[in-house]
């Protein structure tokens, strides 16, 4: 799915209009009517509705959506900004409609439709808890941040108990950089129903207080997939990675499906090798060998029998680097540490590899304590950072849109991909796409989650995938397993084994959906 910008998302409205010969105004009645249909998906008509609409086409919708839900018989009210005493064409049309309505009906019964038009001075509404508010007062189209009247209704909403519906965008929220922005005058929103493509901003941690619970309305606008609508940012969704998944061989044998290494763990720090180990046999590679300190062999060869474990000439860290020609993937980095001879055995180990790489954990904050070396990274290694492992390699930013052009360029620069971890895991590839992840929840916040998806990255790669297919499908399986465990066993609860335990099922789950 494509994430479009506000722009973009004018021209598909109008090429939409165009060819296939719809009026905006029905166009705007098409998607009032699947936010009205979202609305009575999730309350009844006990619900008292409360609609602040402004003067431009978002206000539209919402006053199209008030003469709805009227019909439907909710208790509505509806307040319609108009202080510069100039809607646009469309809203000053469903205003009409809505009186239209009111004159026809008679508003008679405890339900119906109250209709106030703001041109001077507004007597707030009481909001309380149970009330519904529909903010339809700016959408996509907003330039700048709102001041003013606006920014006083904005913060008025925000105080009250009440359920906030955004239509479209939350009413001050600009669908791609916020630098610049007002933010205590964007609405809360606890859910917004959007139209068509999820906007960037929706993607960004920092947004999540306004947006809330995001949802995406299909009201059938048309892309002419032309110059217009090409766009570097992309939703990726199950039938998206299960067009990647190989048909195995009924021939295949564990020589032909993937020889891995796994260059894991310090002393006491078993654990991370033992999940991304697990992590790797789960993801299905022929045959894995971890090299680790002689501390942890014992305690590898018990929990991981089906991988071969090679020690180190170090009894307590990663120290000296090695030929790897032998294997078609390497991983690198979990529960390593930073010792002095582990930094220069990992250079001189990623310098002289020559197979597919993923680079993750303490290896990245090696990275980001000798930045210099990133340059004798191999082309097209997989990187896998949470946040402060990416601060450590494009130093800290102002936001989430800055960080996330910051590693474009970094990828571009590098021709690396490098997979930013978190909720909408985003995959960041040497082109300069980036590919939000739809699938994981809350409970994989958990120490380890990091581990197995370097694991099943790994698998992956030995297996032939390519880099990008790799980091793509791994993030969507690893999100999979851990949708699948938190199903049942809930978010508190859930630990790294059991995303490892789930992933046979979300590869099954996959397939599933072909």
């Amino acid at each position: 799915m494509k994430i479009l910008s506000a722009a973009q998302i004018k021209s598909v409205d109008a090429y939409t209009i165009e060819h296939e010969h719809i009026s905006s105004i029905d166009l705007m009645e098409r998607a009032s009517r699947a936010i009205v249909n979202k609305i009575c998906s999730k309350w009844n008509t006990k619900t008292i509705v409360k609609i602040f609409a402004g003067p431009g086409n978002n206000g539209g919708d919402a006053l199209a959506v008030a003469r709805m839900l009227g019909e439907l018989s909710f208790k509505v009210y509806v307040y319609l900004f108009n202080t510069g005493e100039q809607l646009s064409p469309d809203c000053m049309k469903n205003k009409q409609r809505l009186l239209d309505y009111q004159t026809e009906s008679h508003n008679y019964g405890p339900n119906g439709v109250e209709f106030v038009e703001v041109t001077n001075s507004f007597t707030p509404p009481k909001l309380e808890e149970g009330d519904l508010v529909i903010d339809g007062l700016f959408g996509t189209g907003l330039s700048r941040p709102l001041n003013g009247g606006f920014a006083s209704v904005v913060k008025y909403i925000n105080a009250a108990p009440a359920t906030v519906v955004a239509i479209d965008v939350p009413s001050g929220l600009m669908c791609e950089d916020n630098t610049y922005n007002v933010m205590n005058h964007v609405i809360q929103a606890d859910f917004t129903f959007t139209f068509q493509n999820p906007k960037l901003a929706f993607f960004f941690p920092e947004n999540e207080q306004y947006v809330g619970q995001w949802e995406v309305l299909d009201i059938g606008l048309k892309d002419p997939e032309t110059e217009l609508t090409q766009t570097p940012y992309f939703f990726t969704e199950g039938a998206d990675m299960a067009s990647l998944l190989k048909t195995r061989s009924k021939f295949a044998h564990k020589g032909s499906v993937g020889n891995a290494l796994l260059i894991a763990g310090k002393k006491g720090m078993a654990g991370a090798a033992i999940l991304s180990s697990k992590a790797c046999l789960r993801g299905g590679v022929g045959k894995l060998t971890v090299h680790t300190p002689e501390a942890n062999v014992p305690v590898l060869q018990i929990s991981v029998p089906e991988a071969v474990v090679e020690a180190d000439t170090d009894p307590n860290c990663f120290s000296q680097s090695f030929d790897t020609h032998q294997y078609d993937a390497m991983a690198i980095g979990p529960g390593i540490g930073t010792e002095s001879y582990t930094v220069q055995a990992f250079i001189e180990q990623v310098t002289m590899s020559k197979c597919p790489m993923v680079i993750d954990a303490d290896a990245l904050n090696i990275l980001g304590s000798h930045r210099g070396w990133i340059n004798q990274l191999p082309r097209k290694s997989v990187l896998t950072p949470h946040k402060k492992e990416l601060f450590g390699l494009i130093s800290t930013t102002r936001n989430s849109y800055e960080e996330l052009e910051r590693t474009r360029e970094l990828c571009a620069r590098q021709q690396i991909y490098i997979v930013i971890k978190g909720a909408y895991s985003a995959v960041v590839t040497p082109e300069g796409a980036v590919y939000f992840n739809s699938t994981g929840n809350p409970g994989m916040a958990t120490a380890g989650s990091g581990d197995v998806l370097t694991g099943i990255i790994l698998a992956l790669l030995a297996q032939g995938y390519g880099s990008e297919p790799s980091a793509r499908l791994g993030v969507y399986l690893h999100g999979l397993a851990g949708d699948l465990a938190a199903a049942e066993l809930g978010y508190e609860g859930l630990i790294s084994s059991d995303i490892i335990e789930k992933l046979p099922y979300a590869f099954k789950t996959l397939k599933g959906t072909k």
